[in-house]
């Protein structure tokens, strides 16, 4: 807790990288007073270098104030500090006459260069070492090896720093998304564990003493148990949701959730304890032939006639089995229904199941009726 708002947020990658810049420009600095002092003697103006000089130690000190704060980083800013060690370059002709070997920067102006590899990686890096290169090239007369090698440098080194400092940038973001993962995980356990614990339990002794009472209470049990199987689908559903978002993986949906969502008093789902991730059209597809096949026994066997839904995922196939046990269907029946314009079976629930390039099984007689749905797990399903 921090009620005061001392507690500062946690330091970003390009809060570290410009930290660490910060010291690299102090140091680029005093090599560069020490090199002008030390070749003091090629200066025709040496008192206009002492100020030159002065100007890029505060421009500096200001740059390094200004970048301690992310708000602050903007493009003008760091375009004006392109334009400083710009001029600095420049200026080297002017202060020490043609053909000058060491201009008056130095390896000063690899601080810009720097600033913008990090802030708007290769791009960045790229766009500023051209410009400093191209600069540098400009203002000599002769170029010699020395000069290619610098100029080579500020080429290669900014995408380099800035793809190092993109490359930080993702994997910060990843790890972010895992640590949001790992902790909405434990804390649905830690929820599952304690609704199981309490709230089902209890649920699931009223459903029974209930159903011992008779009358009023097994009314209440009965209304007991349709609540614990809606609470226990939702504690499944839990295991598909993706902290990041509703979708969990772009295009794709959890099968078992979206069947155990159909279960109730009288439906009983059975699915594996492992998300069973499909296309989210295949999904939406599957369910409707499951909730098809269920709208079938409600309304001909009875609307309190118990049926079971399993899912098995088998290798590449996924299979899905719904049965009921009533009086099953009378032979020739389906064959009428197609005659007489009624669909249902024919286009809800086998018309999909090919579309998904899968198969429908129908068994049936006086053990009940029990479709067998069979799909892969290939590009078809996927589609």
């Amino acid at each position: 807790m921090d009620p005061l708002g001392w507690r500062r947020p946690a330091p970003t990658v390009e809060d570290r990288l410009f930290r660490a810049l910060a010291v690299l420009r102090v140091v680029f600095w005093v090599n560069a007073v020490a090199i002008n002092l030390w070749n003091a003697e090629n200066f025709q103006r040496p008192l206009t270098g002492v100020l030159v000089v002065a100007l890029l130690g505060a421009w500096t000190a200001y740059v390094l104030h200004a970048c301690a704060d992310a708000a602050r980083r903007t493009p003008l800013l760091l375009g004006l500090d392109l334009a400083v060690a710009v001029a600095a370059l420049v200026s080297s002709p002017v202060l020490k006459g043609e053909g000058f070997q060491a201009t008056v920067p130095g390896f000063w102006v690899a601080g810009a260069l720097l600033a913008c590899a990090v802030q708007y990686g290769v791009r960045g890096g790229l766009l500023a070492g051209a410009v400093l290169a191209s600069v540098d090239l400009l203002v000599r007369e002769e170029i010699g090896q020395a000069n290619y090698g610098n100029v080579f440098l500020l080429l290669i080194g900014g995408p380099v720093v800035g793809y190092m400092a993109s490359s930080l940038r993702r994997m910060a973001a990843e790890r972010d998304r895992a640590q949001r993962a790992a902790a909405a995980e434990a804390e649905r356990v830690r929820l599952g564990r304690a609704v199981h614990d309490g709230v089902l339990q209890v649920l699931a002794l009223v459903q029974r003493r209930g159903a011992e009472l008779g009358g009023e209470g097994a009314d209440l049990g009965r209304l007991a148990g349709e609540q614990e199987a809606a609470l226990r689908r939702l504690i499944l559903a839990q295991d598909a949701v993706d902290p990041e978002g509703p979708g969990g993986t772009a295009g794709s949906a959890d099968l078992a959730a979206a069947l155990a969502a159909l279960g109730s008093a009288r439906v009983t789902v059975a699915t594996p304890g492992t998300p069973v991730e499909l296309a989210a059209h295949a999904v939406a597809e599957l369910v409707a032939v499951v909730r098809a096949c269920l709208d079938n026994v409600r309304v001909h066997v009875g609307p309190e006639a118990p049926a079971w839904v399993l899912l098995e995922a088998v290798g590449d196939k996924i299979e899905i089995s719904v049965r009921d046990e009533g009086p099953g269907i009378p032979q020739g029946r389906l064959d009428e229904a197609v005659a007489q314009g009624r669909l249902g079976v024919s286009q809800s629930i086998c018309g999909r199941v090919a579309d998904l390039g899968g198969s429908a099984g129908l068994s049936t007689g006086r053990f009940g009726t029990e479709w067998e749905i069979v799909v892969p797990r290939g590009p078809r399903v996927g589609a």
